[in-house]
């Protein structure tokens, strides 16, 4: 943005970026958003859609002639990016890779946008991670597939890798980075003591988990396989706090 303006008309290609802009008071800025924006509901529902996270439909952004445009590198590709930046549309490029990164990250938005509920965001956020870091405990093994049809995970230079160490969780896939593609008789290798089944991006359900725990590891012995909402591991955000504290508690489940 130009120093000195303040955007009216933001379109945002990242869903829980849009969740967090309303959750800052300024959704009626929002006159566009990704088809996976869904959150919160009545509200988003009244926004143009653009496409999807990664595949922008850059004509139909333009058309709503924003002044702001929210995105990520991890979620969003490159192409579309450049492309609305060479439109001339200043863009906001998110690119957290840990937890504090992405309270940094809402910050820096939130002064962007001239959020009015800056605080009421974050503080709990903030709470929750000072919290955490105080009550520290021998860290569980844990694995966490992302992608079936070739199973993948998660390495040490992602997001999830970060709320997993936060919330006291060793990923198992940590040695590698990125997003490493394991087999079952690798993961079996491994041995961990927590599985962590996400519904998104892969929607992982109850049919996946006689495979794990057919695993000669000790996750399936201790009955440790959970499927979880996918959005406790990679939504930034209002929603950061609870997520937090939810896997924290069932990484440290006795």
């Amino acid at each position: 943005m130009a120093q000195g303006l303040t955007p009216r008309r933001i379109v945002s290609l990242v869903p829980s970026l849009t969740e967090t802009i309303f959750a800052f008071g300024v959704g009626d800025k929002l006159v566009g958003r990704t088809r996976y924006c869904t959150q919160p509901p009545r509200a988003v529902g009244k926004v143009a859609k653009v496409g999807g996270t990664k595949r922008v439909d850059v004509a139909r952004v333009l058309e709503l002639e924003p002044d702001l445009i929210v995105a990520v590198r991890e979620e969003n590709t490159r192409e579309d990016v450049e492309a609305l930046m060479e439109a001339g549309v200043p863009v906001f490029l998110g690119s957290p890779e840990t937890v504090v990164d992405a309270v940094e990250m809402l910050r820096e938005l939130a002064g962007e946008v001239e959020a009015p509920l800056v605080e009421e965001v974050l503080q709990p956020i903030e709470r929750t991670l000072e919290r955490l870091r105080t009550q520290t405990r021998t860290a569980r093994r844990v694995f966490v597939p992302i992608w079936k049809g070739p199973y993948m995970s998660i390495g040490s230079d992602t997001y999830v890798h970060d709320v997993l160490k936060t919330c006291d969780g060793e990923n198992v896939c940590g040695g590698s980075t990125r997003y490493p593609a394991v087999t079952l008789q690798e993961i079996e290798a491994l041995q961990p003591e927590v599985v962590l089944l996400p519904d998104e991006p892969y929607p992982f359900s109850a049919e996946d988990l006689p495979e794990f725990h057919a695993l000669n590891i000790p996750a399936a012995r201790s009955d440790r396989i959970h499927l979880v909402d996918g959005k406790l591991l990679t939504w930034y955000g209002p929603r950061m706090a609870g997520s937090l504290m939810q896997l924290a508690a069932l990484l440290r489940a006795p």
